[in-house]
């Protein structure tokens, strides 16, 4: 695994090699050199680490979270890096390298959306958004063009035009679960990484740490909630999991 291209992390009480410390994940090195050990931690960020804190109990429920929806997307035959959980907050999953790109899906308009281009918070958008941003905390995570990312020499043409499509069919499935709950996916945020025999696999989380999910009264569960000071966090990504779990019980921790 890359460690500065890596977004993976490994075990409660860490027993192997430490790979990678990310802002909310640490990895660890796994028995097996094709896995790896991804820990959940109770930190919250915002603004590239500008504002950070600790919500204990927070990493067991986006680890717990991000399993349940890895299991659902997996079922509707998306790849994922993930393979079982360890503890409450660690997964075992396959060691990749992960892509330096963050593809975003948007389907509502907000954050940096709407203050970039003015459209009104909370704005239907007329079809799934796709946008990639370099995942590079030095340079504050910027925006990219298609042209910047060969540029820049971060992924071929044909790897662009896989990830964007991969995203979409991602984020309409988890679109379709959330629904399902009565709660409404706004965006999310993608990691992918390369496998050791080259497949190309989601990676990274799948919670309220790297998604936005409102209800259909328009309250926000998720880090927005630390980000603007709307409430209690942990209050939120409960009602998320306990949602999910309880209308999906066959893929919820066990």
């Amino acid at each position: 695994m890359d460690e500065h291209n890596s977004a993976h992390t490994g075990a409660a009480e860490p027993r192997g090699t430490p790979l990678y410390a990310g802002k909310s994940k640490k990895v660890f090195a796994a028995d097996d050199p094709d896995r790896v050990r991804v820990v959940f931690t109770d930190a919250v960020t915002a603004g590239d680490g500008a504002k950070r804190e600790e919500f204990p109990g927070k990493g067991e429920l986006a680890a717990r979270t991000s399993a349940l929806l890895f299991r659902a997307l997996a079922a509707k035959g998306i790849r994922t890096h993930f393979l079982r959980e360890l503890a409450p907050v660690e997964h075992l999953v396959r060691r990749v390298r992960i892509i330096p790109l963050e593809v975003v899906v948007r389907f509502l308009a907000t954050g940096s959306l709407s203050r970039r281009l003015g459209i009104p918070e909370g704005q239907p958008l007329p079809f799934p958004l796709v946008e990639l941003y370099y995942k590079s905390d030095e340079l504050g995570d910027p925006l990219l063009t298609e042209d910047h990312v060969a540029l820049l020499g971060l992924a071929s043409p044909e790897v662009v035009r896989y990830l964007k499509d991969e995203a979409r069919r991602a984020a309409e499935a988890l679109r379709e679960i959330f629904a399902a709950v009565d709660l409404v996916l706004v965006d999310v945020k993608f990691e992918f990484g390369e496998t050791s025999d080259g497949e190309i696999v989601l990676a990274d989380e799948l919670s309220p740490d790297s998604m936005r999910i409102w209800t259909k009264e328009g309250e926000r569960l998720d880090k927005d909630r630390f980000r603007r000071d709307l409430g209690d966090l942990l209050e939120g990504y409960a009602f998320v999991y306990r949602r999910l779990a309880e209308r999906f019980p066959e893929f919820a921790s066990p």
